[in-house]
């Protein structure tokens, strides 16, 4: 079994990027920010090569091949292993119903596409249970702090955060209904002519 808890978002990523196809890191940094990836995680050519290199050793990734062309430098593919495609779905189911971790769950919803839909469905309502009950602390907490008179003043970042909490939670179930309906695409890799362009671009 792979050890998630040694992968980071970075990582997650990449070996998401590779569930699609083969690519070599250049192409993958281009591929990243083309989708702008960069909003969720520090994307920079010295940290993916690095993460690139940890996965390796990791056995997660394998190299298949070293190409060159023209006046390039030589450039190194590399393709998921069987435990790489584990650990994104292990990494995926377990951080996706977590509570404060907010890096960690953008990263997961962005490759909850990955697991099958009902189990995404199952993990979702998992956090929506969490965020209720998070909810309510804050609710609960709140009221009994205006009604022994504290002032506002003081319960500014706590007011925020409740609100942060009322908004998530309406989301995420409003969310969880879209994807259970049937004609939400789940789950695919089409290679439709915009991708195909874009991986293309990519490669340049």
């Amino acid at each position: 079994m792979p050890d998630i808890a040694r992968l980071t978002p970075l990582g997650v990523m990449v070996l998401a990027l590779l569930r699609e196809d083969a690519m070599h890191p250049y192409e993958m940094i281009r591929l990243m920010r083309q989708r702008h990836d960069d909003r969720i995680v520090s994307i920079t050519n010295g940290t993916l090569y690095h993460t690139v290199a940890r996965l390796e050793k990791q056995g997660l990734l394998t190299e298949v091949g070293v190409d060159r062309e023209g006046n390039r430098p030589e450039r190194t593919t590399y393709a998921l292993t069987d435990a790489g495609e584990a650990a994104i779905i292990d990494w995926v189911r377990r951080e996706l119903p977590r509570l404060g971790r907010t890096t960690e769950y953008r990263v997961a919803l962005a490759e909850a596409h990955n697991l099958h839909r009902d189990e995404t469905i199952a993990l979702l309502r998992r956090r929506l249970t969490a965020l209720e009950e998070e909810l309510a602390v804050y609710r609960d907490g709140l009221a009994k702090a205006r009604g022994g008179s504290s002032l506002e003043q003081y319960l500014i970042e706590a007011d925020r955060e409740h609100a942060m909490l009322t908004a998530d939670r309406s989301w995420l179930a409003a969310f969880i209904e879209r994807l259970a309906h049937p004609d939400f695409v789940w789950g695919t890799y089409e290679q439709t002519d915009r991708y195909l362009a874009q991986r293309e671009a990519a490669r340049q």
